[in-house]
């Protein structure tokens, strides 16, 4: 997972509410595409609409995506998060977020950003008059800022510190090595164990 300190960037303003999983990544691809291959089935239903934001000229290479209430709802599929980062998102700013998404996010490294309704209208009213507005989120002060405006935002402090480490929770997990060593040296014999059987490649790094 890459380190998150800050990002500056466009904006993708998707001005739609109550966006779930299956709308961002829809179920029927999921089985056929790698970790990073996501980028062609991203809103795969909306694309086929030029009026589409994400088919719009003046909104490539956003990375940036502000959308409406309650983005990410719906069941759990971390390739919704696969999605978007494949599609060059490093940051996802919304009012509420689905619990599970939000989750996912967090762990993948994708900040998942909460601001209130109306600084999430203003931003995309400032879009739509300036498409080359940038944003700056910045993890170290917990921040937003844009136009001469700064905006504070709550994220749960350990989440926040995997980010700036890029640290998954794999790798949080790694870091108590020694003590998860020591504690099954010091268990019964008889008991259930687990072994070292050296690494292991990761399926969703493999092309089906």
């Amino acid at each position: 997972m890459h380190r998150f300190s800050h990002h500056t960037g466009t904006v993708m303003p998707l001005r739609r509410s109550d966006i779930d999983t299956d709308q961002i990544s829809p179920a029927r691809f999921v089985p056929y595409y790698a970790r990073g291959g996501y980028t062609n089935i991203l809103f795969a239903d909306w694309r086929d609409d030029p009026a589409f934001v994400l088919n719009q000229p003046e909104h490539q290479g956003a990375t940036i995506l502000v959308a409406g209430t309650n983005f990410g709802t719906g069941s759990s599929r971390e390739s919704a998060v696969w999605a978007l980062q494949s599609a060059g998102f490093r940051v996802v700013l919304a009012p509420r977020f689905g619990d599970i998404f939000h989750g996912n996010a967090l762990t993948r490294g994708l900040p998942a950003v909460t601001l209130p309704a109306e600084e999430i209208e203003t931003l995309w009213d400032l879009v739509d008059a300036d498409p080359w507005l940038e944003v700056t989120v910045d993890l170290h002060t917990c921040q937003v800022r844009h136009s001469g405006r700064t905006l504070p935002f709550a994220i749960d402090p350990a989440a926040r510190e995997r980010l700036l480490r890029g640290a998954d929770l794999v790798t949080e997990t790694l870091r108590h090595d020694h003590r998860i060593a020591r504690f099954e040296r010091a268990r019964h014999p008889r008991l259930p164990r687990t072994f070292d059987a050296g690494p292991h490649p990761d399926p969703l790094e493999v092309a089906p």
